[in-house]
């Protein structure tokens, strides 16, 4: 099992999420974050100074999958979400050791 980290662009949602509907992935859940990378961010004036916001609002998708659906996955998130500018997101992938559904006990593979 992996777990699937996703910072997207905001307005890129909806679209995933149809998505990730359509397919069989699963469920997600999704952050608001705020990060800075090469995007720079975007000027803005505070009484007449000028100041520079390099925090750009962004989205955290969550996804726990089995181990065969990653690649699945990545493809959806990056034809979804690329516009081939800076700024587009990143995605990372970790192990997984083990997922409990609190409702039944379900472990693992079964509690996905």
């Amino acid at each position: 099992m992996k777990l699937v980290k996703a910072i997207i662009r905001p307005d890129f949602l909806e679209p995933l999420k149809d998505e990730i509907l359509k397919s069989d992935i699963g469920g997600m859940t999704v952050s608001p974050v705020h990060g800075c990378g090469k995007q720079n961010g975007w000027k803005e004036y505070f009484r007449g100074n000028e100041i520079i916001m390099n925090m750009v609002p962004k989205l955290k998708c969550e996804f726990a999958v089995r181990d065969e659906k990653v690649e699945d996955l990545i493809e959806i998130i990056t034809r979804v979400c690329r516009t081939g500018e800076v700024g587009d997101g990143k995605i990372f992938v970790q192990p997984l050791d083990e997922v409990v559904r609190i409702r039944t006990g379900e472990r693992n593979e079964t509690a996905l």
